[in-house]
């Protein structure tokens, strides 16, 4: 039987969840169930009803590292490796989807999300992605890049929307997403919770069916964030395919009634429920228990690929002297409480129950770590907490015996995390003291960095050396000790600008944005495309990173379809570094930064050794997107090719003569302050040339509707609204200061819109009972509380009739 042979109710209920993580089965068809899974670093597969927060347990598996952190190797075959491995695992866990890899575009360091997601680079994020899709879809396990598009702020996730031009939208936010889909082909995509430009992503048919299917070709299945989906009906005629997860029988009756009624064309239900089963029999595999567990083979092997993959991806930042690495036998003074309940992850929905946990205190006590001896151990500061000079007084005086301070400071649990962005750039006020007092003792200072985003360091200029090792996984105490003593030599390069502080950042004085719209301002000049153009120093460069080897660059060529150049290693150690390509535009062209990354190569070289590398263009290199033709073009001319080793130091460069689809026309005099980069002094004038019309905000809620998120209510006329509302922020504030991490559970509910609960209940609540809800806020609480209870029996008899009807009794 075919999927256009079913009825429509069961077309129809093919496109909602059956559980938290399970999709419907219709038997009679052979369509079967799939199991999703949270898993963009490691799988985070519950069992029985589940959560989207990361809050429940999980079954035991691999914590890799972060996205955020796996971009600093620029490499994609190492992450295809990784998705190898997530397969094999999404396989033994008897999960069907793996949802992930998260690509959005890193617009301000402060998004609490960033640690999930790849660079403010498209390439960098777009070919990383790829490599992690192919390597779970060799597995014959769907991968689901995510979220698309343009979710920059955890803030109002569920209820904002990000207003931006199409030019900036094309060419940044889309375009890791367009090198992803093309390259790797993924069978899934996640959609985003926030509207873009007005219309929910789940439902906009510009980015899911003009851009998305129609342009790039895709044509696996498009899945909701879990309770993103706000009209099924308009879903399904946009090109989403499953809203996730169970959200009852009142979406799969909206859409049924929609095509009786000729509101939606049953030729767009057939297509999205075939998307459906389509996946489900890819995925289907007779073999796959959804019980199973891990082997202990998996278990040993993937753990050592998880330290691999952390010691390629280590950044180092400083190295005065060739301080690092540490010989055998160097007296170490550890410091730190890192250094002893390691730090390894973020929070949220991508929390994995790792197999095995590594500490940098406990391996160099057992002897894991190269010939380094203890000399002392100091907690230095309360990991939490306020400042406690006890304990940095304790740490001061411990070093005495040593040779050399070992030092592991970051960010704590409640820093990053899904559901709420950082306040701050700094790292705790505690930890830069601890820094403060240890620089005064005279003992090298050498720091470990635990961070999934960047950080103000105003403190650097203490430390003899700095190595950043993001959100290493569960194997990233060993690398670390791996690259300290030489073992490793550290490749990573950054994969985003590390400002000097948070005042510098482009989008520093409007984000994230506290109402509906989230205007993106500052255009294309996001990260080094900012930087660089305006001029503003930062305090480390994208595309940095240092090595224990040393590389020159030499003997450019240029040709039509790529550069080569003469790359070797002159130094005594074996080692890799990424050579970056970067192209600046011919003069008196359209409004472009100053230059911009096209591609890269990792490369890895003996002691002494030279190579040529080649970097080939692609379709990317010299396009902008032209929104007078709603096109691609390249402009004619002599465009400058570039070789660096970052976003600031130019190794090589060469003129190539482009011949293009169009000749450089000036840029619209208009756009002023857009002009030279400097977005901080753009005027409204000149955002109405860069979008194409004026951007006006949504004003004050003077009515309450079903996508204004719970916190609005604190503003309500109605007591109990303001109640609610307010019982809500107090109680995540207690939760926090109580356990020192963030009550994701509340602040979802805060950010969430009451639309939300139709589709996060299993079918409890439908939306005639959320207008019933919405009726508070506005004042009228009597007859919302009314609505909402004959509502709730309307709604359970409904279910039970449109069951029956499902399962034909």
């Amino acid at each position: 039987m075919e999927v256009k042979d079913l009825t429509v109710l069961e077309k129809a209920s093919l496109l909602s969840g059956n559980s938290m993580w399970g999709t419907r089965e219709i038997k009679r068809a052979g369509i079967p169930s799939m199991v999703l899974s949270d898993g963009p670093h490691g799988l985070r597969r519950q069992m029985g009803a589940g959560d989207n927060l990361g809050m429940g347990e999980s079954k035991p598996a691999t914590c890799f590292p972060t996205a955020g952190t796996v971009a600093c190797s620029w490499d994609p075959d190492l992450a295809k490796a990784m998705g190898e491995a997530l397969g094999r695992e999404a396989k033994s866990l008897g999960v069907n989807i793996v949802l992930g890899p998260g690509m959005n575009i890193k617009r301000n360091p402060l998004c609490g999300r960033n640690f999930e997601y790849y660079s403010e680079d498209p390439q960098v994020a777009g070919h990383m992605a790829a490599g992690l899709i192919e390597g779970i879809q060799s597995q014959g396990v769907a991968a689901t890049p995510k979220h698309f598009a343009m979710n920059s702020q955890e803030l109002r996730r569920q209820a904002s929307n990000s207003v931006v031009d199409e030019r900036t939208m094309r060419e940044l936010y889309l375009t890791a997403f367009e090198i992803a889909v093309r390259q790797a082909h993924p069978w899934a995509i996640m959609t985003s919770y926030n509207m873009v430009n007005g219309t929910y992503a789940n439902e906009n048919g510009h980015l899911l069916n003009d851009i998305l299917r129609k342009e790039w070709g895709f044509d696996g299945m498009v899945v909701s964030d879990w309770g993103g989906s706000n009209s099924a009906v308009a879903a399904a005629a946009n090109g989403s395919s499953l809203e996730m997860p169970e959200a009852g029988f009142d979406s799969v009756r909206q859409l049924a009634k929609a095509v009786k009624d000729g509101n939606l064309a049953e030729a767009d239900l057939n297509a999205r429920a075939e998307e459906v089963a389509k996946l489900a029999k890819l995925t289907y595999d007779p073999k796959m228990d959804p019980d199973g567990n891990l082997t202990d083979e998996q278990k040993r092997d993937h753990h050592e690929m998880a330290r691999r993959i952390a010691e390629e991806s280590a950044v180092l930042l400083v190295n005065k002297n060739g301080r690092l690495p540490l010989s055998a036998g160097t007296k170490v003074a550890v410091v730190g409480d890192m250094a002893k309940t390691a730090r390894f992850q973020g929070s949220g929905s991508s929390k994995v129950n790792a197999t095995r946990q590594e500490n940098i205190l406990e391996l160099i006590e057992q002897g894991h770590a190269g010939g380094l001896e203890l000399a002392s151990y100091s907690q230095g500061y309360d990991r939490h907490g306020d400042m406690n000079q006890d304990l940095v007084d304790q740490a001061v005086n411990a070093v005495d015996g040593s040779d050399v301070i070992l030092a592991c400071v970051g960010l704590d649990e409640r820093s990053e995390s899904e559901g709420l962005d950082r306040s701050t750039m700094d790292i705790p006020r505690a930890q830069v003291n601890l820094l403060q007092a240890l620089g005064k003792t005279g003992k090298p200072l050498v720091v470990v960095l635990v961070a999934g985003s960047p950080v103000s360091a105003d403190w650097v200029d203490l430390c003899d050396a700095v190595l950043y090792i993001g959100l290493s996984g569960q194997a990233g105490a060993s690398a670390t000790l791996n690259i300290l003593t030489g073992k490793t030599n550290p490749s990573g390069h950054l994969a985003e600008t590390w400002p000097k502080s948070y005042a510098d950042c482009p989008s520093s004085g409007w984000y994230p944005e506290s109402e509906r719209d989230s205007i993106y301002r500052e255009g294309p000049f996001v990260g080094y495309r900012y930087y660089l153009t305006a001029g503003v120093e930062d305090l480390f460069p994208f595309g940095y990173g240092l090595s224990y080897s040393h590389f020159t660059y030499s003997n450019l060529a240029l040709d039509e379809k790529g550069a080569s150049f003469t790359l070797t290693n002159d130094s005594e150690h074996d080692g890799a570094t990424v050579p970056q390509l970067y192209v600046q535009a011919p003069e008196g062209g359209v409004l472009r930064p100053i230059r911009e990354l096209k591609g890269f190569r990792k490369v890895s070289l003996k002691a002494g050794e030279s190579t040529t590398v080649r970097i080939d263009f692609d379709q990317t290199t010299f396009r902008h997107f032209d929104t007078d033709q709603d096109s691609w073009q390249t402009e004619s001319g002599d465009w400058t090719i570039m070789i660096g080793s970052d976003a600031r130091t130019m190794e090589l460069t060469g003129t190539l003569s482009v011949a293009g689809t169009v000749q450089p026309h000036q840029a619209d005099p208009a756009l002023g302050a857009y002009l030279t980069g400097k977005v901080k002094e753009v005027t409204d004038d000149n955002m109405t040339a860069l979008f194409g019309h004026p951007v006006e905000r949504q004003g004050a809620i003077s009515t309450f509707g079903p996508n204004d998120p719970i916190s609005s209510w604190k503003d309500s006329r109605s007591g109990l609204a303001r109640f609610i509302a307010n019982f809500l922020s107090k109680r995540e504030r207690k939760q926090e200061a109580k356990t020192g991490n963030p009550d994701l559970n509340t602040l979802f509910l805060l950010n969430m819109p009451p639309r939300a609960m139709s589709k996060m209940t299993n079918g409890m609540i439908d939306m005639a009972m959320v207008d019933s809800i919405v009726r508070i806020p506005n004042g009228h609480v009597c007859k919302g509380l009314g609505g909402f209870i004959a509502g709730f029996f309307r709604n359970m008899s409904a279910n039970r009739r449109t069951r029956k009807e499902l399962n034909h009794e």
